[in-house]
């Protein structure tokens, strides 16, 4: 006959194992809700290409040291410029940048040191179309590289119940469509990181806010046959439209 306290004692070591088991097991489970929860990171911004030369561009070739060498060019209907001491380069469909950087390689030959800015003067190559809660929404040419919100200013800037961070710019590629979000408020708070540059081709879509939207939805109702002044419905069903492509990429 086993005495009383050998088996209490036998008991509370089986008890303490399988507590000790029981918290190992919960401490597992915690750790595997903790790794589903965690957010996955989020996905890395999109590359943005900046502005395109295009014919009939016209560009100011800046080329330091003295003496200072100053040419504007008019980009050809075959796409490329000529230039001193160089000859014919490419310049449609590439950036100013790396336009710059083929004539300081060529131009090092005869001037030592030299360093080459190229500027856009004048690009009535290109287009952008600005919709929704803005002055003026349309399309109007760019004169030189533009960014986004001097786009928007060219139209007037936004109205007042335009979502600013809400902003959408719409690229194609080919056949591929970029959709990429601007934070428009951000911008005119300093914060430049999506002020992009615009190119040729670009749709620029300003939406209203959730509450204009309503606004409108019950105008709609009320006054079925009176056009909304601001002209935002044209806006929702673009935005509407943005939507559905982008989630269906």
């Amino acid at each position: 006959m086993q005495e009383p306290g050998t088996a209490y004692q036998r008991f509370r070591g089986v008890a303490g194992e399988g507590a000790i088991g029981a918290l190992c097991v919960l401490s597992a489970l915690m750790l595997l809700t903790i790794g589903c929860t965690t957010p996955a990171p989020p996905p890395p911004p999109p590359a943005v290409v900046g502005y395109l030369v295009g014919a009939p561009d016209v560009l100011l070739i800046h080329v330091l040291p003295e003496p200072v060498i100053e040419r504007e060019v008019r980009v050809r209907p075959d796409g490329k410029i000529s230039v001193d001491l160089v000859g014919d380069i490419q310049a449609a469909g590439r950036a100013p940048i790396d336009i710059a950087a083929e004539i300081q390689t060529e131009i090092s030959r005869f001037k030592r040191d030299a360093a080459v800015n190229v500027t856009v003067v004048e690009s009535p190559s290109q287009f952008v179309t600005i919709y929704g809660e803005v002055q003026q929404p349309g399309t109007f040419p760019l004169n030189s590289e533009t960014r986004i919100s001097e786009a928007i200013g060219r139209v007037g800037g936004p109205r007042p119940f335009a979502s600013l961070n809400s902003v959408r710019l719409i690229r194609s590629q080919g056949a591929k469509t970029e959709i990429i979000e601007i934070e428009l408020g951000n911008i005119q708070n300093g914060d430049l990181s999506t002020n992009y540059i615009v190119r040729q081709g670009d749709l620029i879509v300003v939406p209203p806010t959730l509450l204009a939207k309503v606004g409108y939805a019950v105008q709609m109702l009320l006054f079925p046959l009176q056009p909304i002044i601001s002209g935002a419905s044209s806006a929702g069903s673009i935005y509407s439209g943005v939507s559905n492509v982008r989630d269906a990429q």
